[in-house]
């Protein structure tokens, strides 16, 4: 679930570095913008994400920070930051870098975060009516009048591929949570 956070950030970095403009999503995501302190337990993961969109592929590193008070995401690519985020519950910071298409939107790497990390309580209370979260067997799955639209699921241990239906891109994420590689 936490490599799904970093794979919603890659999906909007290589959906924003595949062209000037995204197409029209063929539905409009609900927004989740969920607590930090929703979060069970604090999180450190250093993940590598490959990002598709269409035939455009990239590799982004990313580092995630999270507690109860705040989320922290800096993405990386080719060594250099494109952006970090901070969320608190209310206000979501980003720092771009110049070079970082528009397409890119915290927003949408926040609600993927969230999507992949947050747990399953947490998500319906946040969904707007007709929208439903289903959660089992490590997949999940964003459904829209019975429609998959978000979609989660295990690759291996460790590897996760987040697809976003309604904007056309996948994201398959590996990751390492850093405080069990600490001495």
């Amino acid at each position: 679930m936490q490599r799904l956070i970093v794979a919603l950030l890659l999906c909007v970095l290589l959906a924003g570095c595949a062209s000037t403009r995204m197409p029209t999503p063929l539905a409009q995501l609900p927004v989740l913008q969920l607590a930090p302190s929703a979060l069970p337990q604090p999180l450190q993961l250093q993940q590598r994400l490959q990002f598709r969109f269409g035939s455009h592929e990239r590799d982004l590193d990313a580092l995630l920070e999270a507690d109860g008070e705040q989320v922290r995401l800096a993405v990386q690519a080719m060594g250099q930051t494109g952006v970090r985020m901070v969320w608190d519950g209310k206000t979501l910071v980003q720092t771009r870098a110049p070079w970082l298409p528009p397409q890119v939107r915290g927003e949408r790497v926040l609600d993927d975060l969230q999507f992949a990390l947050w747990p399953a309580a947490a998500i319906r209370a946040a969904l707007p009516p007709g929208w439903t979260l289903v959660d089992a067997d490590g997949s999940r799955r964003l459904e829209q009048d019975g429609r998959a639209w978000l979609v989660l699921e295990p690759l291996a241990p460790g590897r996760q591929r987040l697809r976003n239906l309604a904007e056309g891109y996948e994201l398959v994420i590996e990751s390492l949570d850093m405080e069990q590689t600490q001495p």
